[in-house]
């Protein structure tokens, strides 16, 4: 018994020191990392993502930024997803080069996920000291601004399936394209604390004729106690049948603590980086419900217009009395964006769409022209987005998104329709939906945290599309204006003489509805589209609106 102690006594002297030193060192780290830590600007972050589902999977991993905090959670590659998109880093060819512009070679299926090591950083909006980790864009503005040539729009836009011949995901001869129903289609959605936002995803989904064409990404700004958009109703080890289980490789979402949203526009530019070359690309609002192959019928109506740089957008309807219980519409109307004016005082004076008229079209069988863009609903091929990304500088700010998207679309050669008839509906917070509707948060809870940014990104907006050239240009951010900015195509001045738009005296010319509702719009400038489909070349209109009934209502 002492021969063992004794040994033992033995040992423990010979590795004191060793301990001793162990202890030293990690004394100094422990020094060293405090203060790192107490260097750092405190961000809190209260939710714990990483403990959120996917699907009712565990797929939640943290995102750590070099603030050491975690601020999203992305679903993880999924390991039996066979995309070819895996494939990216080692293909020699990830480009195309298509008339003098390099354009990314698209693969389907796609997903974030597979990128997972390849984001970048960029600072907080409003704060402009948090890192966050984000998707690296899939493509700037294509050709410099000008506009982009058939050859390049063709090559845009992949097909569920690839090309025998070629074999490839995309059109490569604009006049032997792919079978529509093979098109892809690209959907993203901004949510702010909404439970609606999964059921959304469950009516995509649902009511789609050929679901496996889409890609559904959800920018999900949320706090612990919010259900989130990628977590299906019921289990999906009880009911796998629900659309976040049975197509969860086909939908991205990207969650982020309430506390960083800064308004839509912040949270759709996200939405707008997870863009992977789809072929069609739809922007919808979190609350909205879909009619029965509405994929088809929306594909349908966009190539009617036979405008390769057509917009399909308008206000919805509302989700009450619209669709019948086999998901059919029951609307024979729809809205057409044309009632807009000044709002606002001093340096932020801005256009807003005011309500918008809703009748029978007037323009049969194809999707009647208007001047105007909404955000809540658009449809149009995957170049818009790709041409026309939702700026990263103007936190705070609502009311501007449709004029900086809108006029920024025309300035590259975009043109704006209202859809010849709606394929989805919105849940409006009045009538039997007021109550559930207005407890829903909105993001401006957070206005106390980000004072002064709403006219900073005000000015931005509006300084880039010249709406208030009374502003001063170095009085507002011009940070990566080449990619946010305005396209060589048309400029904002012709857009404004065109539609009795004054941004000098901050006045419109009234019941411009007369000229856009009727069709008269639609006949007389439709004369003009390009003979390649390129858009309606708008050098040879010469046409400015003068209100017809002034003084009047």
């Amino acid at each position: 018994m002492n021969e063992a102690s004794s040994k033992t006594k033995t040992r423990m002297e010979s590795i004191g020191p060793i301990l001793l030193l162990i202890v030293l060192a990690l004394f100094v780290i422990i020094i060293g990392l405090i203060q790192s830590v107490i260097s750092l600007p405190e961000v809190d972050l209260t939710p714990n993502f990483a403990d959120q589902t996917f699907g009712d999977n565990k797929h939640g991993r943290k995102i750590i930024n070099n603030l050491g905090k975690s601020l999203m959670m992305w679903p993880v590659k999924d390991l039996n997803n066979n995309s070819k998109e895996e494939e990216k880093d080692n293909d020699s060819s990830n480009v195309i080069l298509v008339d003098g512009v390099t354009i990314p070679r698209a693969t389907w299926p796609t997903s974030i996920r597979n990128e997972d090591g390849d984001f970048e950083d960029i600072l907080h909006p409003a704060d402009m000291v948090t890192k966050i980790s984000v998707p690296k864009f899939w493509s700037g503005p294509l050709n410099n601004g000008n506009l982009i040539t058939r050859n390049i729009a063709t090559r845009i836009g992949t097909y569920v399936s690839t090309n025998g011949q070629d074999n490839v995901n995309t059109d490569i001869d604009y006049n032997n394209r792919g079978n529509a129903d093979d098109r892809t289609i690209f959907v993203a959605i901004a949510s702010y604390r909404d439970f609606q936002c999964r059921l959304t995803v469950e009516s995509l989904f649902n009511r789609a004729k050929f679901p496996n064409r889409l890609r559904v990404v959800a920018v999900d700004q949320i706090t612990e106690e919010d259900p989130s958009c990628g977590v299906a109703v019921t289990s999906c080890n009880k009911d796998k049948s629900q659309a976040l289980c049975k197509y969860k490789n086909q939908i991205d979402i990207l969650e982020i603590d309430a506390k960083l949203a800064v308004g839509p526009i912040f949270a759709r530019h996200l939405g707008h980086r997870m863009y992977r070359g789809e072929y069609y690309a739809m922007q919808i609002d979190a609350h909205v419900t879909f009619v029965q192959d509405w994929d088809v019928d929306i594909i349908n109506q966009f190539e009617s217009t036979h405008n390769e740089m057509a917009v399909l957008s308008t206000y919805l309807t509302d989700i009450v009395g619209s669709i019948d219980e086999n998901g059919r519409s029951k609307r024979n109307t729809r809205p057409i964006m044309c009632n807009t004016d000044f709002e606002g005082s001093g340096a932020e004076r801005h256009l807003r769409h005011m309500s918008q008229p809703e009748c029978r079209p007037n323009i049969k069988g194809t999707p009647q022209l208007q001047p105007y863009w909404a955000a809540g609903w658009s449809f149009s091929r995957g170049h818009f987005i790709v041409n026309v990304p939702y700026d990263l500088y103007a936190p705070m700010v609502f009311m501007g998104e449709e004029m900086s998207v809108g006029i920024r679309g025309f300035t590259y050669g975009y043109d704006h329709y209202a859809s010849a008839s709606s394929i989805c509906f919105h849940t409006y917070a009045n009538g039997i939906n007021a109550v559930k509707r207005n407890k829903v948060p909105k993001y401006w809870e957070n206005g106390q945290s980000y004072n002064g940014m709403y006219m900073k990104g005000m000015k931005r907006l509006l300084g880039i599309v010249k709406m208030n050239p009374q502003v001063q240009p170095s009085e507002w951010v011009h940070d990566e204006e080449d990619f946010f900015g305005i396209g060589k195509v048309r400029d904002p001045m012709q857009f404004y003489k065109t539609f009795g738009i004054d941004v000098v005296k901050k006045k419109t010319q009234h019941h411009l509805c007369s000229f856009v509702q009727t069709g008269n719009m639609h006949r007389q400038f439709t004369r003009f589209l390009r003979s390649d489909g390129m858009g309606i070349d708008f050098s040879k209109i010469d046409y400015e609106f003068k209100d017809p009934r002034p003084g009047q209502k």
